[in-house]
Formats: structure tokens, sequence, C-alpha cells
């Protein structure tokens, strides 16, 4: 039977067990989205809301070659944008935050993405997650433990943090983990989700973290998978571009 998940008696000493497992199994990570820039990536971030990389990646190419910058963005007809990232899913509140984050960076920025966490934060759509992502990925700046879905729920299995509230599990892990290793963590820990331990089915008997793993050999996922990891299993129904 899995025996009780929650935080190990010793998290540092986990958490640096977990490190090293995942730097050898995955030593070369990189963003899943893809982008040239830190404009490229602060929007795709925003369009990966509640949507797969994979079909974020699928729709940026021409919302690029339309927008490829702040400026333009600013300019765009709302329709149009609507239109051309019709595919993510919520798109309208998504048309909405692009053209006014655009128009931020361009009133208050100089149409250039900062890097700093608060101005970041600042724009129309974009939380922690978002803003340490860009951080990370287009800066290196280590402002803190991206917590997407697949973070919040390896973390809980692996005994890293007893909470599953994004908040919580960000504060959790960036007091267990050296600094140097904030920023590749959490893509690791999104490429072990993907290939082994996933939301529904988790390939407990082929993990290699199974001797680390509280969770090993569990019945049922630590917690609901959120809206994202459901829409990549499932077809989605319902309205688009409607927020619940």
């Amino acid at each position: 039977m899995p025996r009780t998940p929650g935080p190990e008696a010793d998290p540092k000493s986990q958490a640096r067990r977990v490190v090293r497992a995942l730097v050898k199994l995955y030593p070369t990570v990189v963003c899943a989205l893809d982008h040239r820039d830190a404009f490229e990536l602060l929007v795709a971030t925003v369009l990966s809301a509640q949507c797969t990389d994979e079909r974020v990646n699928r729709v940026t190419p021409a919302l690029f070659a339309r927008y490829p910058d702040p400026g333009r963005l600013a300019e765009a007809d709302l329709a149009e944008v609507e239109r051309l990232i019709y595919q993510t899913g919520f798109f309208r509140a998504k048309a909405k935050n692009l053209l006014g984050l655009a128009k931020v960076l361009v009133e208050r920025h100089g149409g250039a993405v900062p890097a700093d966490l608060d101005a970041l934060t600042a724009l129309p759509g974009v939380g922690r997650k978002t803003a340490h992502v860009v951080l990370g990925n287009a800066f290196a700046v280590a402002s803190g433990v991206v917590v997407d879905t697949h973070v919040k729920r390896l973390a809980f299995r692996l005994g890293l943090t007893g909470r599953t509230d994004p908040e919580h599990v960000e504060r959790e892990l960036a007091a267990i983990l050296p600094r140097k290793h904030w920023i590749d963590f959490s893509h690791r820990l999104i490429a072990h989700g993907r290939s082994t331990c996933g939301a529904l089915r988790p390939r407990c008997d082929a993990c290699p973290l199974r001797p680390l793993c509280p969770r090993s050999g569990l019945d049922e996922p630590a917690s609901a998978p959120d809206a994202a990891e459901i829409g990549a299993i499932t077809p989605r129904r319902g309205r688009r571009g409607r927020l619940s």
C-alpha cells in the first residue's frame, strides 16, 4: 500500500536526492514553449493557461508573424487576435490581456519586457507563474520556482510538500531547493510528469524515481488534475472564451 503522502521528515535532504536523480534523468532541459525573445515567451506563457504547450506552439508562429513586437500588438484589432489564438481556449480573455499588456509595455517600459517580478505581475494577465517563467528563461533570473500542474503534482507525490495550492507549494519548494536549481528543477519535474508520472495513470513500475517516492504504487492521483491536464487527454466541450 502507498505510504501516507506529505513532506518527508527532512525535506531538504529529500530535495537533494530528487534533484540529483532528476539531473541524471534529464541532464539538458529547455522551456517547452517556442520563443525567440522575452516578448514571445511572455505571450506564449499567457496563452498556455489552461492549454497544452504543444497547442500554443502551433498557434504562435502565425500570431508572431502578424504581431512581432509589443508596438504592433498594442495596435492590433481585438477580433483578429481572438481569431489567431482561438485554439488555445479562453481566447476572448487572453486576447484582451495580450493587447492590454502590449500597451503597458509600450507606454511604461519603452516596448521592452521588464526583467522585474513586480513590473511583470503588474501586466494584465500575468501572475507569478508567468513572471517566473519569463524571468528564468528569458533573463536567467531565478525569481522563484515555477509551479504548474506537473510541478504541483510531483512535488506532492515526492514528499517535497504537503500542500497542493500553487502559492504554498512555491514557497515550500523555494525554502528547500538551492536557488541555482529553481529554474531547471521545474523543467525537469515537468519532463518527468509528461513522460512517466501522469495525473491519471502514473507509471510507477517504470519510474526511476520510485526508490525516492513516498507515493510509489499509488492507486489514485495525489490531487485532482487541473483542466489543462484533462484537456490534453479528453476533448474539450462547451463554449470557448467564457471563463467559469
